[in-house]
């Protein structure tokens, strides 16, 4: 057995983990998504891309268990601008779990000097303050769209939530609220993508 850290008790073992469902889109595959679109980024298949959207997975018939996990791999493009409240924000990423909202931030890809700097929540819930691009696992992937020839425009992050779970279902729901005012094409100008979404069932005690 191994502890799962401080997410439920220090004292919380896992005595079983059953990976339900692994999708990195390379087969096309959007079984169980109630909306949602493919596209091409970067050479791979990736859910996307959306901006001012919801997606919907619905997972049934799950085995027994009392905790579920929920791995996300978030690829956020162009010019994200995180915190502030102006005609380019904030903008805020959200996931939920079975109706629980797990995570409601900001996030920003924009530079940052000593003496202009777009702070994001993430890794925390709105509102916190961190630089741009923390926690990433990577920053230097060209934009999608408005900065598609330049690198340094795409972040990924990979999210992980635990929850207490027991029902034979799950809703997982992702979507954002984006602000940009000032841009001609919205969309070009933000957007985001998923690149993998790994859900697991888990027996803890």
């Amino acid at each position: 057995m191994i502890f799962v850290g401080c997410w439920f008790s220090c004292e919380t073992r896992l005595q079983e983990e059953v990976k339900i469902y692994d999708n990195d889109f390379s087969q096309s595959d959007l079984s169980n998504f109630e909306s949602g679109r493919l596209f091409d980024f970067n050479g791979d298949t990736v859910l996307g891309y959306f901006h001012n959207e919801e997606i919907l997975l619905n997972l049934p018939d799950l085995p027994a268990h009392n905790a579920i996990k929920v791995t996300i791999d978030l690829l956020l493009h162009d010019s994200w601008d995180g915190n502030p409240d102006n005609i380019g924000g904030p903008d805020f990423w959200y996931m939920q779990l079975n109706g629980q909202e797990v995570l409601r931030t900001t996030f920003s890809n924009s530079p940052c000097e000593s003496t202009y700097c777009l702070y994001q929540s993430y890794p925390d819930n709105y509102p916190r303050f961190y630089e741009p691009k923390t926690a990433a696992e990577s920053s230097d992937l060209p934009g999608r769209c408005q900065y598609q020839n330049s690198l340094g425009w795409t972040s990924r992050y990979q999210i992980t939530k635990i929850i207490s779970h027991s029902a034979s279902n799950l809703e997982i729901v992702c979507g954002d609220e984006l602000k940009q005012e000032n841009a001609a094409d919205p969309v070009c100008d933000e957007s985001w993508s998923i690149a993998r979404i790994q859900v697991s069932t888990m027996t803890l005690n």
